[in-house]
């Protein structure tokens, strides 16, 4: 049997790998961790939480609780991008929020015409509890910078989902989808311009396409919204792509240079 600190182990080395800006297997990480946890039975059966009732069975003895719907629910009745902050914290419904150490929502400034939407927390975010603070986050706020953009001053940032996952995978359908309520809330309240769709996760999502980041950056789409919301959306390169592919960076300058003519012409 593993020693029973061998999945937090390796956990730690991911987190140290990925800061180090080391690309990471994330799929094989994820394995390696279920094997682990798989083949320890007995710490299983002792698991205090394995005695209570499952997140998805209602407290109300009603049945399992549908999450996108309460998500939707939650989102609809928040009037502020703060009381939408507030509503995602205390969100339960996404299995990904147990093992984090934040809910990571949104950085900037509240109400800018320029919104950027990211895939989601990474460890720095996870540990910070803000969007983009890590090596890519970095980048991220040089390459605004390059437009004449910051998020202390006139841009939003924000992610497509609020929890980190284990090892830094992407996230799954499910999970994109108990979150999405919210994303749309956040743009209903916070009125962008334009959005910037940080990567491949993202833009998938956002657009409900399935074409690659390398296919659709650089292009213009629109993003609409249940509530009526319709705001163009220019998906570019990652950041933490343009660290691990810097020769690459060409081609984000052109994204961005097509966002900051974008804003001009949208201001």
């Amino acid at each position: 049997m593993p020693n029973p600190a061998s999945s937090e182990a390796l956990q730690a080395l991911t987190d140290w790998w990925q800061d180090m800006g080391v690309e990471v297997d994330s799929a094989r990480i994820d394995a390696l961790m279920r094997e682990m946890k798989a083949s320890a039975p007995v710490l299983k059966a002792i698991d205090p939480a394995a005695k209570t009732a499952p997140k998805t069975t209602s407290r109300r003895g009603r049945g399992p609780i549908d999450w996108v719907a309460e998500a939707t629910r939650a989102a609809a009745a928040c009037d502020s991008l703060e009381t939408l902050k507030a509503a995602i914290e205390a969100f339960d419904g996404c299995p990904l929020k147990a093992a984090g150490e934040h809910t990571v929502v949104y950085d900037g400034v509240p109400g800018a015409d320029l919104m950027v939407i990211g895939e989601g927390p990474g460890a720095e975010e996870d540990r910070q509890g803000l969007p983009f603070v890590g090596k890519a986050g970095q980048l991220l706020d040089r390459m605004l910078a390059a437009i004449g953009r910051s998020r202390t001053e006139n841009t939003f940032i924000t992610n497509v989902n609020y929890w980190r996952p284990p090892g830094n995978r992407s996230p799954d359908a499910e999970e994109l989808d108990v979150c999405r309520p919210f994303v749309d809330r956040m743009v209903e309240l916070g009125k962008p311009k334009l959005i910037i769709a940080a990567g491949g996760v993202p833009a998938k999502a956002l657009l409900d396409g399935t074409d690659g980041i390398m296919k659709i950056r650089g292009t213009e789409h629109v993003f609409t919204t249940p509530g009526g919301a319709s705001v163009p959306l220019i998906p570019i390169l990652h950041p933490a792509y343009l660290l691990r592919r810097p020769q690459d960076k060409s081609r984000a300058w052109r994204d961005l240079l097509l966002v900051e003519q974008r804003l001009s012409e949208l201001a």
